[in-house]
């Protein structure tokens, strides 16, 4: 078997943060760093990277809409309209997604159904869950933005919308009208933040079939479940742990996102538990399933100090003399090489 992992922030993005790093255990992600040949790209967002593993692959908001198990997504221009909050913090845009905060479905869907009537005239929105929406547009526009992950919690001054002016237009005037919603005012008199902005991402439509590299695809992330059904490709139900005799065929992939979330919303101590449970579950018998049921492992694993892919072939469990050596210092070492 060749296995491929995506496994988004597999590294805590800052190196000298010893509360995170010393009281982490993790044997088998040390080990596995220790001997894999390991190259370092320039940064990438996970969903980016997630769609490169699948050339050719289309736009991501349909693809996320698809996997969330919705076939309209399979006709039309889409763009993924996450709802969001925006304040100004030393003179600078910060984002928080609504991961960051509580949002009641009720008051996502109120939100739309009110849009849908406001501004029938661009399109129409489609809820999937109380923090992701959808915007179906009436004319494809080009719209190039970073995906929400790669803006929650920072300064967006240097990743707002570049393109169709029209659609910049048209979100101010969200804006404007999101500010005076009733939705809003019950929220700040009970001090929640305003859901203010929508971030509007991953434009793009689907084309009729995709083809697919991996015989499967394990994932709870719904991008990567829209992958698998664009390209007809088998998607089992993502085990909680590496079964080294579940029968997934030559060369399945599986994404592990356990550890984004953390990171995003900067809790380091829920990223280290998280990062020992998947060593346990993962990590630690891969490094031991290598070279009998694992023929080979790829690791691609979007950081801040990179898009890291880490390549594993069965000759690795006899390089004794490459000692794991702390993931602190693995992490300090690839900071320092690290490129935008």
């Amino acid at each position: 078997m060749h296995l491929t992992l995506i496994v988004p922030e597999l590294l805590w993005p800052e190196p000298d943060d010893r509360q995170t790093f010393d009281a982490l255990q993790a044997p088998g992600l040390a080990w596995l760093f220790a001997r894999a040949e390991l190259t370092q790209h320039a940064r990438t967002p996970f969903e980016t990277a997630l769609c490169a593993a699948f050339p050719g692959a289309p736009g991501l908001a349909a693809l996320r809409r698809l996997g969330d198990g919705h076939d309209d997504a399979r006709s039309g221009h889409w763009l993924c309209a996450d709802p969001v909050h925006l304040r100004f913090h030393h003179e600078r845009i910060v984002l928080a997604d609504a991961g960051a905060f509580d949002v009641d479905a009720s008051e996502t869907q109120a939100l739309l159904a009110d849009l849908n009537t406001t501004f029938a005239d661009i399109g129409e929105f489609h809820f999937g869950d109380a923090r992701r929406c959808y915007l179906r547009l009436h004319q494809a526009v080009d719209h190039a933005v970073q995906p929400l992950s790669a803006v929650a919690g920072r300064r967006i001054d240097g990743a707002l919308p570049t393109g169709d002016a029209t659609l910049t237009r048209w979100l101010n005037e969200v804006q404007m009208f999101l500010h005076g919603h009733p939705v809003n005012s019950q929220r700040q008199a009970v001090g929640k933040p305003a859901i203010n902005s929508l971030w509007l991402w991953g434009g793009g439509s689907l084309p009729q079939q995709l083809a697919s590299p991996f015989s499967a695809v394990l994932a709870r992330d719904p991008i990567a479940l829209g992958l698998a059904r664009l390209s007809a490709t088998p998607a089992p139900a993502m085990p909680a742990r590496f079964d080294p005799k579940a029968d997934l065929g030559p060369n399945p992939l599986i994404v592990l996102d356990d550890l984004l979330a953390p990171v995003l919303y900067e809790n380091g101590g829920d990223w280290r538990s998280r990062c020992d449970a998947l060593d346990q579950a993962w990590f630690t018998p891969l490094q031991k399933c290598l070279g009998r049921q694992v023929d080979r492992l790829d690791i691609i694993a979007p950081t801040i100090y990179g898009c890291l892919r880490l390549s594993l072939s069965p000759s690795a469990r006899w390089t004794f003399w490459k000692s794991p050596r702390p993931l602190a210092d693995t992490a300090r070492h690839l900071a320092e090489n690290a490129t935008a």
